[in-house]
C-alpha cells in the first residue's frame, strides 16, 4: 500500500505514467531534485499521519518506501 501510494504520487509529481514507477527508480532519473523531495515528502507528512525528516538515505523508491512503513509502524 504505501509503494502504491507513493508510486502515484511521483507519478503525478513527474507527469509519467504509475507503472513507471518501480521500487529501485532513482529520483535523479526522474528529474526530482532536492526541493521536489521535501514538497514530496511534506505531501507523505499529510497523506500518512507521519513526520519524514530528509536524509541523504532517500535515493530511490525503496528507501523512501522503507522510511515510511518504519515510521508507520512506530505510530
Amino acid at each position: 500500500m504505501v509503494f502504491e501510494k507513493i508510486a502515484e504520487m511521483l507519478a503525478e509529481k513527474v507527469d509519467c505514467d504509475v507503472s513507471e514507477i518501480k521500487g529501485d527508480t532513482k529520483f535523479a532519473d526522474l528529474g526530482i531534485d532536492s526541493l521536489d523531495i521535501t514538497e514530496l515528502l511534506m505531501n507523505i507528512e499529510d497523506e500518512f499521519g507521519i513526520e519524514v525528516e530528509m536524509d541523504t538515505s532517500l535515493v530511490d523508491v525503496n528507501a523512501l518506501v522503507a522510511k515510511i512503513e518504519a515510521l508507520t509502524a512506530e505510530k
